[in-house]
């Protein structure tokens, strides 16, 4: 079973925001999750991101890959398996 971290769309039409969530990699985009890390509210005047760093270092040491999108989000906030030395 591949896992993966990627974002998961919540909220009313044009209204979006986004949960960053761990599922399987054959799961439906909005599917049943394994476990929830954070969100990302696009939509705000500034985008608020709020990811739970302890888990979402736990799911990248066990193996879980991040989407394009959550990488990304994931550096924004600093949050790397391989920090700078």
């Amino acid at each position: 079973m591949a896992v993966v971290m990627r974002l998961k769309r919540m909220g009313a039409t044009k209204k979006a925001f986004y949960r960053i969530v761990v599922m399987d990699s054959r799961t439906q985009r909005d599917g049943k999750t394994i476990d929830q890390l954070g969100y990302y509210d696009p939509k705000q005047k500034d985008a608020v991101i709020k990811i739970d760093k302890e888990k979402a270092l736990h799911w990248l040491n066990v193996g879980a890959q991040p989407s394009k999108t959550v990488q990304s989000l994931l550096k924004t906030e600093g949050i790397s398996l391989h920090p700078k030395e």
